[in-house]
């Protein structure tokens, strides 16, 4: 990968390489000085360089095993995807049976998926070991790295390739030919790692086989935990399927049911819902889904939290036991294990990275700023204000109350917008319309927004309160760094929160990121931030006046440094004289750009 030197945290346009596939351009990252790709008609960004469609090569077919768990087996040859069925599941929906029922000699979709995928058995496990790909079940076919071995209608490729992708993502590469076949999957990676992809690709092509009349009731059933997800899911159904004129809806609560209802009435294929809202239009048996032989649990952790377990079993009591259930979700705790248990039939379970740990995504530069609760307002302004004058800012906060309370307090200076639960949904869609056009650039939000906003071009996320679970945290940052960009995570932790302090330490040192020592030591015994004078620095320079919260970089109102400068800043580090060259330190939170007050002090009151 190339790099330039890092000027400025904005970024910036490389020089013309007349390689590039129009219309994509290459942009240097400020902040790593890495080089990543952006396609303007579509907004998209990735790091692997963009190539032509048509100089896409399938990979050589022959024969190949998956660099997988022990339990995994080399694929027979001759394995087929059954477009009748092929899951005979009992009243329970569990039934002991062999991986050979999976199968039968009917039409085939793929032959050989085991031939489908990378180039050779080395390239395999290279390509498994790098991408942390671990799969438990038997017959595993090889990961498909490129979209011309999946073997996709031509036309789905092709809408691949114009949005901007090229080539699958690890969730997807090794989750499409599991699918493909027919088999029941429990997908476990990160927040912006593709998964929604993952299960609609072989969704469109089960349709192709087994699609049933949509005025009967749909062939696909997708539950989401949340309105924006299940929204952004139904956008993503339209957009890549309507080549192959695939028919798609979406069912939530917080809007009427009138214009839902005449679009079931109408006939589907997908309907995708929330599992309070589609259990109540069940209910009036206005929908039925007797069809469905395509089940998929998204983010099956986050409903879980929300409490939906029991809407969910009331369900799939409505879906035929003889169907394909796919569960993807971003951790793998107790109750998602359990129900996965009870719904899914000798799944396959395909692991991106460690699932029994907690793993932030590595290209988010995280900052931990201990501060107290009143000084929270006064440094997201300077955090604001360092920032390029449109850039799209998440500030996240606990209450309603206060995303209200906050967003009131940032509209003048910022164009700041609120979201959260007590919203209609009509101004909740209005206001992110707002935001993703960047008439809006900064949002303010609960936890709503956490999961499921796929906006690919959110420079940073504020934790302006820490969440109540440290799983919501790693989900909260993830709405920056998506799709193989880069991006930054403040977040504002205080004497109430210090109960997280041991489990935010792990998920920091787990994507390698620099600790603060407050946090650190407020980890060691117990929580707690001890004296007021280490809110802001470790040392015993302290605040310093009216300085700044990192370091002697750092200049206050009057042009004075924020720490003395002798003293240790707050990550444990010696300052230094401020007019000596030093190497930009990961640890430093980024004082860059001219930002929104076009000032030349970066953080001004």
């Amino acid at each position: 990968m190339a790099v330039v030197t890092a000027s400025s945290a904005g970024p910036s346009y490389a020089p013309e390489d007349p390689t590039l596939p129009k219309p994509w351009k290459g942009l240097v990252d400020g902040t790593t000085g890495f080089i990543y790709f952006w396609n303007p008609e579509t907004n998209d960004t990735q790091y692997e360089r963009p190539v032509p469609s048509s100089h896409a090569v399938s990979a050589p077919a022959h024969k190949s095993s998956v660099f997988v768990s022990s339990s995994v087996e080399k694929p027979s040859q001759g394995q087929r995807y059954d477009p009748d069925g092929g899951h005979n599941r009992g009243s329970n929906n569990k039934i002991a049976r062999s991986s050979s029922d999976h199968f039968h000699d009917g039409t085939s979709v793929h032959e050989g998926y085991g031939s489908l995928g990378v180039g050779s058995d080395i390239s395999q496990e290279s390509y498994c070991r790098r991408n942390e790909i671990s799969v438990t079940g038997g017959d595993v076919p090889a990961p498909l790295t490129s979209f011309e071995a999946t073997g996709f209608p031509s036309e789905i490729v092709r809408e691949m390739h114009q949005a901007g992708f090229s080539a699958p993502t690890p969730i997807q590469a090794q989750s499409w030919p599991i699918a493909l076949q027919g088999r029941d999957i429990v997908a476990i990676a990160k927040t912006g790692s593709g998964k929604t992809l993952g299960y609609l690709m072989p969704a469109f092509v089960h349709l192709q086989h087994r699609r049933k009349n949509p005025q009967l009731g749909p062939t696909i059933l997708v539950l989401s935990p949340t309105r924006e997800l299940a929204t952004q899911i139904q956008a993503e159904a339209v957009k890549f399927g309507k080549s192959s004129r695939i028919s798609c809806t979406c069912l939530y609560g917080g809007a009427p049911k009138g214009p839902q209802l005449r679009e079931l009435s109408r006939g589907v294929d997908i309907v995708v819902a929330t599992p309070g809202r589609l259990n109540d239009i069940l209910e009036m048996r206005r929908v039925s889904l007797g069809q469905v032989s395509y089940l998929v649990l998204d983010e099956a952790d986050r409903m879980l939290d929300m409490g939906f377990e029991p809407q969910i079993r009331k369900i799939v009591k409505e879906v035929p036991v003889q169907r394909q259930t796919l569960m993807y979700t971003a951790t793998w705790p107790k109750g998602v294990r359990k129900i996965a248990a009870d719904l899914l039939v000798n799944s396959v379970q395909v692991n991106i990275g460690n699932v029994d740990e907690l793993v932030a995504n590595k290209s988010i530069t995280q900052y931990i700023e201990v501060v107290l609760p009143m000084e929270k307002q006064r440094r997201v302004e300077q955090i604001l204000r360092s920032k390029e004058p449109g850039s799209k800012i998440i500030i996240f906060c606990s209450t309603k109350k206060m995303c209200d309370q906050l967003s009131r307090n940032l509209t003048r200076n910022f164009g700041a917008a609120a979201i959260h639960g007590d919203k209609s949904q009509g101004e909740r869609d209005y206001v992110l319309s707002q935001f993703r056009t960047g008439r809006s650039p900064v949002l303010v939000a609960t936890d709503v927004a956490a999961r499921g906003l796929d906006i690919k071009d959110i420079r940073v996320v504020i934790n302006y309160d820490f969440p109540t679970g440290i799983e919501d945290y790693v989900h909260r940052i993830g709405r920056t760094g998506r799709a193989g960009a880069s991006g930054l995570a403040y977040t504002f932790f205080s004497d109430q929160d210090s109960k997280h302090a041991l489990d935010l330490v792990k998920v920091l040192e787990g994507a390698n990121q620099c600790v603060p020592t407050e946090l650190r030591d407020m980890a060691s015994r117990g929580g707690g931030m001890g004296r007021a004078r280490n809110h802001w620095g470790s040392g015993p320079g302290g605040r310093g006046g009216r300085g700044g919260p990192y370091n002697s970089s750092y200049v206050g109102r009057n042009g004075g440094h924020g720490y003395d400068r002798g003293s240790r800043d707050r990550y444990g580090h010696g300052t230094h004289n401020a007019d000596a060259p030093r190497k930009r330190s990961r640890s430093r939170s980024p004082n860059i750009g001219s930002g929104w007050s076009g000032k030349k002090s970066r953080f001004t009151d």
